[in-house]
C-alpha cells in the first residue's frame, strides 16, 4: 500500500507521521514545492522508526511527481494556511490554482488512486477536483467532517466531565464555522443521550465552540491546526487501505442525497477499499434540515466563484 502526501508542512507531516505509526502501509511518500524540505521532514521521520516501532518506509521529493507513481491514496493538503481572522473561503484564490495543479499530476502519475482533499475550503476544493479530473465520484473524499466530529467529540466529553472513550457524535454540512451542522440531539455517552447529562444551555455551548474550533486554534497559534486535522486524515487513509467499512462524515458529492444536488458537502459515508462505498441517509429534523440547507447555499456560494 502506497500512500503520497502533497505538501509537507505542519498538516502533511503529521498525516505522514500518523499512518506511519499506524504500520499499515508499506510506503509514504511526501512531496513539496520547497527545495529538500520533503527530504528533510521525511529523513526526520525516518529516525523515529526504530523509537516508534513502525516499518512503513517513508521518502521525500522536490516536486517530482513521478516518485509518487502507483499510489493507492493520495491526500493533498498544500495551500496556503489560514492566518488569525482568516476564513477559509478567503483562501480559495490561491489554493484552487494549487489544488487543480496537484490533482491533475496526481492523477497522470497514478491514475486508479483515492484522492483525498485537505485544502481549504475544502468542501469547495473537493468540488474542484470533481469537475477538473476524471476520477469517479468514490474515489474524491473531502476530509472535513471527520476532523469536526473529533472536535465536537472533545467539547461534549470536556462538558460532561467525561473520557472521550465514552462519547460519540457527528457532524456534518460544510466544513466552515457558519457551515457546520453538529448532531447534538444524536451525541451520546455510551449510548446514553447526551442531553440526559447536560443541559440544553451548555450543549448549545457545546455546538458553537465546535463550529468555531478552527479559529479557535488559528487565533491561539498563528496558523492552522495540524495534529487534529492529521490524525482525521490518518484515519480516513487506513478506513481505504484496510477496508474497514468505516462510518465517517466526509465531504461527497450529492446527487440526490439529502435533497441537494452538484455540490460536495460533509454528510456519513461508508469508506473501504473501493473509497467512499455508500453515502448513508439519516433522518434529520426539521431544524437540522433547515441549518444543512443553509450550509449547502453557503458551500454553493464559494464554489460559484470558482473558475472551471
Amino acid at each position: 500500500m502506497k500512500v503520497t502526501v502533497v505538501g509537507a508542512g505542519a498538516v502533511g507531516a503529521s498525516c505522514a507521521e500518523y499512518i506511519a505509526i499506524k504500520d499499515f502501509a508499506s510506503e509514504v511518500v511526501l512531496l513539496d514545492i520547497k527545495e529538500g524540505y520533503a527530504e528533510g521532514k521525511a529523513m526526520d521521520l525516518m529516525q523515529t522508526a526504530s523509537l516508534n516501532g513502525f516499518d512503513t518506509k517513508i521518502t521525500g521529493t522536490t516536486n517530482d511527481y513521478s516518485k509518487t507513481a502507483n499510489s493507492d491514496i493520495c491526500v493533498i493538503t498544500s495551500g496556503i494556511p489560514r492566518k488569525p481572522g482568516m476564513t477559509r473561503e478567503e483562501l480559495i484564490g490561491i489554493n484552487a490554482g494549487i489544488v487543480k495543479t496537484v490533482s491533475t499530476n496526481l492523477i497522470e502519475h497514478s491514475p486508479n488512486t483515492i484522492m483525498i482533499v485537505v485544502s481549504n475550503p475544502m468542501d469547495t476544493m473537493t468540488y474542484l477536483v470533481h469537475k477538473t479530473t476524471s476520477l469517479p465520484k468514490n474515489r474524491i473524499v473531502g476530509m472535513g467532517g471527520a476532523l469536526d466530529s473529533a472536535r465536537f467529540k472533545y467539547r461534549l466529553a470536556e462538558a460532561l466531565g467525561a473520557p472521550i472513550s465514552d462519547v460519540d457524535g457527528m457532524v456534518i454540512g460544510g466544513h466552515s464555522d457558519k457551515g457546520m451542522v453538529p448532531l447534538t440531539r444524536l451525541a451520546t455517552r455510551n449510548s446514553v443521550p447526551v442531553s440526559k447529562f447536560i443541559s440544553e444551555e451548555r450543549l448549545t455551548q457545546v455546538k458553537e465552540d465546535t463550529k468555531v474550533g478552527g479559529a479557535t486554534l488559528t487565533k491561539l497559534l498563528g496558523t492552522s491546526a495540524w495534529y487534529a486535522p492529521g490524525a482525521a486524515v490518518s484515519g480516513l487513509v487506513q478506513a481505504i487501505a484496510c477496508d474497514l467499512k468505516k462510518m465517517y462524515p466526509c465531504s461527497t458529492l450529492l446527487e440526490g442525497e439529502y435533497g441537494l444536488n452538484d455540490l460536495c458537502i460533509g454528510v456519513p459515508v461508508i469508506l473501504g477499499r473501493n473509497g467512499i462505498e455508500e453515502i448513508v441517509e439519516i433522518e434529520l429534523t426539521q431544524a437540522e434540515k433547515d441549518h444543512m440547507k443553509e450550509s449547502a447555499e453557503g458551500v454553493s456560494k464559494t464554489n460559484a466563484l470558482l473558475e472551471l
